[in-house]
């Protein structure tokens, strides 16, 4: 048996030289990151970006459903898979980073697949679901304290054999300690056992930036 790639910096370097480009305004939003500080780590990996647009591509989604924009990295990657009448439903709390995203947005000229909603999330999600709202695919990159409810939510409000991804499910690698209790490595490794042993999806994690789990709604 084959073992697993540790992903270094060297290969991270190539990977991205070996895969498609990026599009200009996703690198540009990676610069403006870098000038974010500490909380450029909400942003998703390179290869993240790459995974997302194309599975949007292939598997021909049109209706998509983000909890957590940031600075919109994620959003663009996905908008830039959909096709011209595909559309986009973006929830975050923060009205600052929401506007860079949505600069961001024009200026890549995929504003108009994309609506941004600032408020918390679960708000608008019991809104969506009230609304009987339907999504082929929902992504999570928001706060880890209700991954849980966000999860239960996006079942609700996806199609069968819908998609749901969620973000950071590896945790830095430090959800497989089983002597870290962390707060927050505590959380992720509770979600992934709730998702683990949720008989509604089927699933795989994929070690791809800071891990990926695949849901698919059965």
């Amino acid at each position: 048996m084959g073992s697993n790639l540790k992903i270094t910096e060297s290969i991270e370097k190539y990977i991205e030289e070996h895969s498609q480009s990026l599009h200009p305004v996703q690198k540009e939003i990676i610069s403006y990151n870098e000038s974010l500080g500490e909380i450029k780590k909400m942003q998703i990996s390179v290869y993240q970006c790459y995974f997302l647009e194309l599975i949007t591509k292939v598997a021909n989604f049109k209706n998509i459903l983000e909890v957590g924009t940031f600075t919109g990295l994620s959003t663009l990657s996905m908008a830039l898979g959909l096709p011209k009448n595909g559309k986009i439903v973006a929830l975050d709390k923060d009205s600052k980073t929401n506007q860079a995203a949505v600069n961001f947005f024009k200026k890549a000229g995929q504003a108009n697949k994309i609506k941004t909603i600032i408020k918390p999330a679960l708000e608008t999600l019991r809104e969506l679901k009230d609304n009987n709202e339907i999504f082929d695919l929902v992504f999570i990159d928001a706060d880890k304290e209700n991954y849980e409810k966000y999860y239960d939510y996006a079942l609700q409000l996806i199609k069968k054999n819908g998609l749901i991804i969620i973000d950071n499910v590896l945790w830095h690698g430090e959800v497989a300690d089983e002597d870290n209790n962390e707060k927050f490595t505590k959380i992720i490794r509770d979600f992934n056992n709730y998702v683990r042993r949720d008989k509604r999806t089927e699933q795989i994690i994929l070690p791809i930036g800071d891990g990926f789990t695949i849901c698919n709604k059965l």
